[in-house]
Parts: structure tokens; sequence; C-alpha cells
């Protein structure tokens, strides 16, 4: 009778649209009716059939009770740890309300998903070679006769209308998408980012960054980008050098499962923390200020969660003062069209074309991978699914990783003098299991190592961040803990020590102050500001950045974070 009703609501609702979580939700809640009532079976069969089984069974709870019982008391201490020092309990600083039962990490990994199938993708049955040269030339080295290439259109200066994610951005990526064979040597437009090669039944994405960095053209903004209230100053004694900011973002991942799913990470990123070449902040009371993603990315890239009409978010404020921009979704979706669009008079133009030099998306539409039909965020494929992200053989993310490497290879190569903004927006972090996280944690442990080997960290300010943390899943709704983690995103920033030196000395060790502070994604927006007018910089937006202290003991309210929503105590 259960099972038929879980059919009947399924057919009534599977959660077609993402916000509702509608058919995870359900899979939830069979996967735990069934097998609580295949233990309820099992032991009602060994009760009439094994002698003394109740005496056996309490021996049994008894001793997986105590093991459970040190087990958990050892995961409370670690819940709040960071890489070199916790959450402190600061007289009249936010402390987490309620218990905290973090019950989610005696699941051994892979527990919640282990009938998902493996977190690694099944190579291509067919392998062969593709590069695209500095000219432009596709190269490609395949044993069969039949060789053909999809060449992805570029998307940075689509209007906001052919970019929804309701259906319609990856549509019009396929739309425009040109199918055509292979001749060689095949020459590449110049505004192409990548294309699918097809190779008998084989299949490869090449990506590229073009045009080059040194052949961009001359940007010059329009008279109205900066404020009315915006008042740049010359600070004497300020480091002339202006920073790279490298801008990675993993959506849905709370301090706690940072470490809990990304241990290698976790383990280079305190190796970057080389005081006198570069240091690392990592802030332990960072609040988010939302159920979902809008309203903490609103403030991180808007600065308010209801931005006024045509505002631009802070790419279009780097690239404006000189900097070249680049940001990479690994999700086929558009950040300013889902959340602020209805904030443009028109539709009609791109955002992306006005504030970005560079935009990576399109391979990230492949039907192979985001579904061109029905559901496209279901639990088994697409962008947000409970299975590893895979694309062509390859975890999606590593696409994303190769186009960032080329855009700092060809930075490098040009002796470009333009500082850089790159973003990448990963969504590994973002599934109701909590545990395809971990399929991330070798590429960005790996990445992470060559920006150290590089020395670019010396000259680059480095974000490692989340909005929030998971709000689906059995941790999020049943335990207080997962509560709390929920509203505790992960935050972490490495800085040049030239400039992590000039701002300790001006705000009296401001960041490491902040460490121990309610925070949220208002400072970050602050910081990213101060970040591209310097080594001039509003004292006002300096003064709001987590480069000085913000108020002791300070308040949800104070702090911008709704009542309803806080988990201050």
């Amino acid at each position: 009778m259960a099972l038929a009703l879980f059919v009947l609501l399924y057919v009534y609702d599977h959660g077609e649209r993402f916000e509702h979580h509608g058919f995870y939700n359900l899979l939830v809640f069979l996967l735990i009716y069934v097998p609580l009532n295949l233990v309820i079976v099992s032991l009602y069969v060994l009760y009439t059939t094994v002698p003394h089984f109740l005496a056996i069974l309490f021996l049994a709870v008894l001793g997986l009770a105590c093991g459970v019982t040190v087990a958990l008391r050892h995961y409370i201490t670690v819940f709040d740890q960071g890489m070199f020092d916790r959450m402190r309990a600061v007289p009249g600083e936010c402390q987490w309300q309620g218990n905290n039962y973090p019950l989610v990490d005696l699941l051994p990994a892979g527990t919640q998903n282990f009938w998902a199938g493996s977190m690694m993708c099944k190579p291509e049955d067919l392998k062969f070679e593709a590069s695209i040269d500095g000219e432009g030339l596709l190269s490609v080295n395949c044993s069969q006769s039949s060789v053909y290439v999809d060449i992805l259109p570029e998307t940075r200066e689509w209007p906001l209308k052919d970019k929804s994610k309701w259906q319609v951005f990856n549509h019009r990526v396929l739309d425009r998408t040109t199918h055509v064979p292979y001749t060689k040597p095949m020459q590449l437009n110049p505004g192409t980012q990548a294309v699918v090669v097809r190779c008998g039944t084989g299949s490869k994405i090449v990506t590229r960054v073009s045009p080059r960095p040194s052949e961009l053209p001359k940007f010059t903004p329009p008279a109205d980008t900066r404020s009315p209230t915006e008042h740049l100053e010359d600070h004497p004694g300020a480091p002339q050098k202006r920073p790279n900011v490298m801008f990675l973002f993993v959506d849905a991942v709370s301090h706690r499962q940072f470490y809990r799913r990304l241990q290698k990470t976790a383990k280079v990123l305190a190796t970057l923390h080389e005081p006198g070449k570069t240091e690392l902040t990592e802030l332990f009371r960072y609040h988010s200020l939302g159920v979902s993603t809008d309203n903490s990315t609103k403030a991180m890239y808007m600065g308010e969660i209801f931005p006024g009409r045509n505002s631009l978010p802070i790419w279009a404020y780097f690239r404006d003062r000189g900097y070249v921009t680049a940001r990479v979704e690994t999700s086929c979706e558009d950040w300013a069209t889902t959340y602020i669009a209805d904030m443009f008079d028109s539709l009609d133009f791109s955002v992306g074309g006005r504030s970005l030099d560079y935009e990576m998306s399109s391979p990230f539409c492949m039907p192979e991978f985001y579904p061109s039909s029905g559901n496209s965020f279901g639990n088994f494929k697409g962008p947000f699914s409970i299975t590893a992200r895979c694309l062509y053989g390859r975890h999606v993310h590593e696409y994303g990783f190769d186009y960032v490497n080329q855009f700092r290879k060809e930075m490098r190569e040009a002796n470009e003098t333009r500082p850089y903004l790159m973003m990448l927006n990963l969504m590994e972090g973002h599934e109701g299991t909590g545990e395809v996280l971990r399929s991330l944690d070798n590429r960005l442990s790996q990445f992470l190592v060559e920006l150290k080997e590089s020395g670019e960290l010396e000259d680059t300010v480095l974000f490692l961040l989340s909005d929030h943390g998971l709000h689906m899943g059995l941790n999020f709704a049943f335990l207080n803990s997962g509560q709390i983690e929920h509203k505790n995103p992960f935050f972490s920033m490495v800085m040049p020590s030239y400039l992590r030196s000039y701002v300790d000395q001006h705000t009296r060790h401001g960041l490491y102050t902040n460490e121990q502070r309610l925070t949220t994604p208002f400072e970050t927006h602050y910081t990213l500001k101060t970040l591209a007018n310097w080594p001039r910089y509003d004292q006002q937006d300096f003064d709001r950045s987590l480069f000085t202290p913000v108020k002791a003991a300070r308040t949800c309210a104070e702090a911008g974070v709704g009542a309803n929503f806080c988990m201050c105590k």
C-alpha cells in the first residue's frame, strides 16, 4: 500500500522545478522506508528463530551505542576546527543555536549514494588526440574515417533572454552549434572558445582562450559605471602592484562539509600559508544570507540583496577598472540572467558582453550531461545529479580547470601587465546526498598545488568559498547540526604577503580578527571592490570589507542576516 502511495506521489509531483526538490525528497523517504521495513522484518524472523535473541540484541545494541558515543564525541570536537585554529568560545560572539550532534559524520564515505554508482567517470572506448594551436588551427589524430567537429557558440554577448536556464540556454547553444566534417587543417574563427570533436564513437571537448589577452580590443567603460558616492583616494604607502584575483566558488559547501569531503584539498590549502610569501585567512563564523544561492550571491556580487535597476555584477566592476575578466560556469547557467535579470529594463542586450572578456559555458550544455528535454535537474543526470558528473569520459569540472589553466598560461606568455579576475563556478556540492563533492577533491587539490608551484600566488588573491551549506538531504532535514552547516558556508582567502602586511598595518590585523567574528557575503563584496580599485580605494568600501575588523559581538541584525534565518544565539 505504501509503495503504491509513493508511486502515485511521484506521478503527481516528481520535482520538475528544482527549487522544490520534489523527486529527491521522495527518493530519500523511499530509501528510508524500504530498508527500515526490511530491518523490522529481519528482527522479527530472528526473534522467532534464534534462542535468547533479545539478550543478544541488547548486548549488540549496547556495544554499538558505546562505539557511536565515542565516535560522536570526536566529531563534536572536530566540527568547528579549521586549518590552524577553530571557532573559539569568544564572549559576546555568535555561538550556534541548539545542540550539535553531527551524526552524519558517523556514516562512512559513500554511504548515502552507494547505490548511485562509482564517482569515477568511465573513459571513452575510443581514444584519440585533438588540440588547438596558438593560431587557431584544430588538429585531430583519429584512426576512424568519419570525423566531425561541433563548433560551440561563444555565449558572452548573447542577450539575457537567450540565457535562461529553464530549457532555454541549453537549446540556444545546441541550435547555434555548427556540425561540420573535419578537414585538415581546420581554421577556427577567432571567437570560438570550444569545440567537440567526434571521432567515430568517441568524443572530446577541446577548449582555448581566444582572442589572446594581448589581442583583446581596448575596453573603454561607459561614463556612468562609477557610483556618484564612490570616492577613490590615494593612500601613501599602499603597494602599487595590482593583484590578480582567482575566485573559486563551490556551491552548497559548509565549513564542516569542506573538511569532511575535500580532505586532500584541505591539506594542500594549509600549505599555501607561507608568511613572507602568502598568508591564509579562514572565517569560522561566516554566515549565509538565505536558504539558497539567491541572497548570498547577490550580496557577494552586487553588494545588496535587492539591487537597483540595471545594476552590474562585480566582474563588470573589475573590467571597468582595467582587469581582464573571465568566468567559467560548469552548469549551463548564466548567473546574471538567473538572479538579476528582472532588474534590467531590457533583456535584449547582454550583461556578459558588457562585463566579461571571456566566458566558458557552452560545453556544459551538451545533452550528454545536461538533458535537452524533461527535467534537467534530476537525480541521475544533469548539474545536480547524485551520480558522478561526467562528460565524454571526464568529470565536468576537469574541463573548467582546463580552461582556467589555459587562461593563466596565456596571461603569462603575453607578459600581460593588466591584472586578471578569473571566476570558476563548481556545482559538485549541490546535491542531496553530499557525496558527489568527493569527486572534486583530486583535481581541486592538484590545481592548488599547481598554483603554489607556479609562484602565482605571490601576486594573486585566491578565494575558495561557498554561498551556503547543503539545504536538502537527511542531515539538513532532521538534525540541528545540518541547520548549522546550512548557515555556515566555507570561506578561505589566500593573499600575497606584500598586500597582507599593508592591510594588517592599517587595520590592526583586521583579517585575523575577523576570523572569529560574524561575517557575511556583504564583506566579501566590499573586499572584491577594494581589490578592483587597488592601489587607490574608497575608504568606506575598505572599512566595510574583510580587511577592517567588523564590530565585536556583532548581531545578526547588524550583519544583515534576517532574524528568522539567524543561527546565532
